[in-house]
């Protein structure tokens, strides 16, 4: 087993669950345990649900909180990395106003807890343990409740001054779609998993579609991953139109990226990312082509950490 004073603990909050791990320090993932983000209860009950989820992966690894080096928590949205605060999360109800996540979670734990963007410590655990290897640029989108981006350029993370890679607020259709964020068009607002539920909903009213009764006999209260897979799966023409539409729009957003950053690699990732699989990835290659300047184009390839790339991520910061 790895030394004591090297084992660190990563957390990944996301829309709609919180994955934890246990790690060597890099990629070895020594225990694991998964919950649901609470949608009640305001920062709090988040930062309850954060320190319980990681102690599961605590006792699935046998090791004591005290034995770890530190924490990583990976966060949607604009973190301040310096204090701990997260800024603003569009996509986690009680998480819309600025709140110290870092020093509350690290007063819960006893250990100390750095804190980063979601989608940019997956992309570092990418870049050091995953598709990004051997590339010394690449851009990372991360399709799931919401869509987010982070940068790697001349072999190490582009961070801007807190926010660069947020590729789900790129403008996909000027005036079009309010978003979560407040702005009008973005990206997000037609492929992130929760515009497109909306989307559903409304759409449902006048015409036919499983992805309600999928989502019901799969015991979820939202219409996740595996649901829009299933749908599309049993020919829904709901689901496969506003899934069309939503490679649309994040062809807009990583055609004009690549155009503006010529990076090697296109790497795709998160729930919906990973679940549509090969073709859709195709779909997605073919949609940005079309926005994209070049006429020799970035490879574009699945992130290969799964659902514990953001967890991984986590754990190195402060590192």
């Amino acid at each position: 087993m790895a030394s004591v004073t090297r084992m660190r603990g990563g957390l990944d909050l996301g829309g709609t669950k919180i994955q934890a791990v246990v790690t060597d320090g890099e990629a070895t993932v020594l225990g694991k345990a998964r919950r649901e983000t609470p949608q009640r209860g305001g920062p709090e009950a988040v930062v309850l649900e954060l320190a319980e989820t990681l102690r599961e992966a605590l006792d699935d690894a046998r090791v004591e909180p005290m034995g770890l080096a530190g924490v990583g928590v990976g966060a949607p949205g604009a973190i301040d990395t310096r204090t701990g605060t997260v800024i603003q999360i569009a996509n986690i109800d009680g998480l819309k106003a600025p709140f110290p996540l870092g020093p509350a979670l690290a007063e819960e734990l006893g250990r100390p807890v750095t804190i980063g963007n979601d989608v940019n410590v997956a992309v570092e655990a990418e870049r050091r343990f995953g598709a990004g290897r051997g590339f010394d640029s690449f851009l990372g989108v991360f399709w799931g409740t919401g869509v987010g981006g982070g940068i790697v350029m001349d072999g190490r993370p582009l961070h801007g001054r807190g926010s660069a890679g947020e590729i789900g607020h790129v403008c996909a259709s000027p005036g079009g779609r309010r978003c979560n964020c407040g702005l009008d068009g973005c990206v997000e607002a037609y492929a992130g998993r929760g515009a497109l539920e909306a989307q559903a909903r409304e759409l449902a009213k006048d015409r036919p579609t499983v992805l309600f009764e999928l989502m019901e006999k799969r015991g979820r209260d939202r219409l996740t991953s595996g649901v829009w897979l299933r749908a599309l799966q049993a020919g829904d023409e709901v689901a496969e139109e506003l899934i069309l539409g939503a490679v649309e729009a994040l062809g807009v957003g990583i055609g004009s990226a690549v155009t503006l950053l010529d990076v090697e690699a296109v790497i795709i990732g998160g729930g919906l990312g990973e679940r549509l699989g090969a073709d859709w990835l195709a779909r997605i290659e073919a949609a940005a082509g079309r926005h994209t300047f070049f006429s020799e184009p970035p490879v574009y390839r699945p992130a290969q950490l799964g659902d514990l790339g953001g967890a991984i991520g986590a754990s190195l910061l402060g590192v």
